[in-house]
Parts: C-alpha cells; sequence; structure tokens
C-alpha cells in the first residue's frame, strides 16, 4: 500500500521515470541488498537520464537539421578535398562555441560543406548547445513573412538568442536591400553572444561586392569572418549523379 503511494506521489510530482523505476526496482531479487543511499541513487539517476535524453530530443528538434544522420564520426576524410582531421577534431572540443566564434565553409557544390556544417551543429546540441538549421533564402522568406504578421522582433529574438545557427546556402540567390538589413541585424545580435556556421559556394572575398560593398557589407563581412574558423574544401561534387 505505502509503495502504492509513493508511486502516486511520485508521478503528482512529475517524476514519472522515477517512479516506473522505483516499481521495478524494489521488487528486483538483486536489489535487496543495496543501501537506501545506493537505491536511492538509481532512481535519480534514472529520472535524470530520461529528462537528459528529452532535452537532447528537444534540441535536436528545434535545429531542423535537413540531414538528421550527419555526425563527425562519418566524416569521409579519404575524400580529396582539403578536409584535415585534425581541424575538426579541433572544433568538436567547441571551443570555438565558448568564445562566440564562427565557422565558414567554402566550396564548390556537392563538397560536402552542408553535412559537414550539420555535422559540426550535431555534435554541438550533443554537448547541449540550442542549434539552428535554416537555409539563406528560407531564411529570407520566414522573415519576411514574420514581417507582415507582426513577429519579426520575436523571430529575430529566437534567433539572438540560440547558441549556434547554421546558414547554410548563403550567397546562392541575389540579395536586395531588406534581406542584407535582415543579415545584419541577425549577425549583430548575435555579435558577442552566439556563433554562427556559413556554407557558401562565394569565396569570402566576393562577399563584399555581393552584399552590395558600402558600410552594410563591410559590417556583415566584418562581423562574420574576422573571428572565424575559415575551412575551404575542394575537389569534385561527391553528390550521385541523376541519370535521366
Amino acid at each position: 500500500m505505502l509503495i502504492d503511494q509513493t508511486i502516486e506521489k511520485m508521478r503528482n510530482m512529475k517524476l514519472g521515470k522515477m517512479a516506473e523505476s522505483f516499481k521495478d526496482r524494489v521488487s528486483r531479487a538483486d536489489h535487496q541488498s543495496l543501501s537506501f543511499t545506493e537505491f536511492v541513487g538509481f532512481l535519480v539517476d534514472d529520472e535524470y537520464q530520461y529528462r537528459q535524453n528529452l532535452k537532447l530530443k528537444n534540441r535536436l528538434r528545434k535545429a531542423s537539421f535537413k540531414e538528421s544522420a550527419a555526425c563527425l564520426e562519418n566524416i569521409d576524410y579519404k575524400m580529396k578535398r582539403d578536409l584535415e582531421k585534425k581541424t575538426i577534431l579541433d572544433l568538436a572540443q567547441n571551443n570555438w562555441v565558448k568564445n562566440y566564434q564562427n565557422i565558414i565553409l567554402t566550396g564548390p557544390t556537392g563538397a560536402g560543406k552542408s553535412y559537414l556544417a550539420q555535422a559540426i551543429g550535431n555534435h554541438a546540441v550533443r554537448e547541449g548547445n540550442g542549434v539552428m538549421y535554416i537555409r539563406c533564402p528560407k531564411l529570407y522568406q520566414h522573415l519576411r513573412v514574420a514581417k507582415a504578421d507582426g513577429s519579426y522582433l520575436k523571430k529575430l529574438k529566437i534567433i539572438a538568442k540560440t547558441n549556434i545557427i547554421i546558414l547554410d546556402d548563403f550567397g546562392v540567390t541575389p540579395i536586395d536591400e531588406d534581406k542584407r538589413q535582415d543579415l545584419f541585424e541577425i549577425i549583430e545580435d548575435r555579435q558577442g553572444t552566439g556563433s554562427t556556421i556559413v556554407t557558401t559556394q562565394l569565396p569570402i572575398e566576393l562577399w563584399h561586392k555581393y552584399l552590395g560593398g558600402g558600410m552594410l557589407g563591410d559590417s556583415i563581412c566584418d562581423r562574420l569572418s574576422r573571428n572565424a574558423h575559415k575551412i575551404k574544401l575542394t575537389g569534385p561534387s561527391n553528390r550521385p549523379e541523376i541519370k535521366s
């Protein structure tokens, strides 16, 4: 009777996993010799791990990775694209996140920029960081809609508070004054508070011209590239050919 009451109280306190663990462990023969401290320790560990797993699932859902299976362990270093394993192992320490540094991945289409960015992002998520993945064309579309429905400032605030944002396909579509201003607001809000990963086919030296030059172009280029780890991928496309 006391066991049932204890389980019910745990559930009322939203300790569902602990209640489930208590019900299971209290009846196990191999647990009868455990001390009180050991037994309680198991219950706390079960609840803690359950909550950690929920948080991880939530962070992965919010990240919205296009390639959810992308991970550092599966990166192919045998491909001839000038990617050094030491570079990735250094980034895996996540010091770039702690120091609010950026990563810029440049190279031709099919070189694996998006996969690499998401693999780095996936690793950061598993280390407890909030990550947001989005293609630049879609980002501009979302912000245009947000301006129309009055949620623009809220969107910017969400982006600003995210530890890491991945801006995929930067420079693949023309950019106008509104988009430039949107990009500047995002980068400015995150200066010294978050990290950004950029993937692009556009060489960094051409960014200023793409952004229309001027002070706004200067500001965006400076904030993104000044404190960034730059990885330039080369080689032929790794994407499978589409047969007609």
